[in-house]
């Protein structure tokens, strides 16, 4: 049996389609705490020029309705002004489950220069050489107050600011595997989770998205 070690993302033989259909946010649902009682705060995801726009204030995520398992994500983004923070949530499940704000899920980072960090949100996830990349093991952890962020592979990965750039998140069985700008970036193992919804943030800053498309993986070999 011929074994090909794969350094690209997995290609499938399932038919790729958007999440995001360039007009209004069917399909997904906002969850920022600060709109639960007040009628006048503004959701912070907005549609603008055909883009899926996070203003990063008040915090909160947009979440997507349905749960996804083995797929291949493809995310456009940019920082529209001052660099900032942001993220893409996998396997996300449970809301509010982190600082009554975050859901419980594995969080690959984009935040401008870190992009490809995983953070771990009530959900966990091995990384190869873990005390170098998470620090001392005795403050492992995935609640508050813990060590929960796994540094990336590579911070220079990142276009300048204004330009846009490619995140591609890969989560097969166990594994999360994160390249962007096609450079792989992180790869974990051993997660705690397999399937869930996935979640945009607004986390701060002003945050472009033109495409976020999914692939899911049914089939990864022929013949």
């Amino acid at each position: 049996m011929l074994v090909v070690i794969l350094l690209l993302p997995l290609r499938s033989v399932a038919q790729t389609r958007s999440l995001f259909n360039g007009k209004d946010l069917s399909g997904w649902h906002v969850d920022v705490p600060a709109m639960d009682n007040n009628s006048s705060v503004r959701t912070p995801f907005i549609v603008r020029n055909g883009l899926l726009v996070s203003l990063g204030e008040p915090n909160g995520h947009l979440i997507t309705d349905a749960s996804h398992q083995n797929y291949r994500l493809e995310v456009q983004y940019r920082f529209a002004g001052k660099p900032g923070n942001c993220g893409v949530l996998v396997h996300a499940s449970t809301p509010r489950s982190l600082y009554k704000m975050f859901p419980k899920s594995i969080e690959v980072q984009m935040m401008h220069q870190n992009a490809g960090d995983f953070w771990c949100i009530v959900e966990d996830i091995t990384v190869p050489e873990m005390e170098k990349r998470r620090g001392p093991k005795e403050n492992w952890g995935i609640t508050e107050g813990k060590e929960r962020r796994v540094i990336n592979l590579t911070d220079g990965s990142e276009k300048p600011l204004g330009e846009w750039n490619t995140m591609v998140v890969e989560c097969l069985n166990d594994s999360v595997k994160v390249w962007v700008n096609n450079d792989l970036v992180n790869f974990g193992y051993n997660a705690t989770a397999r399937q869930g919804q996935i979640a945009l943030q607004a986390e701060g800053a002003e945050v472009e998205f033109r495409k976020v498309e999914l692939t899911p993986i049914r089939k990864l070999t022929e013949g």
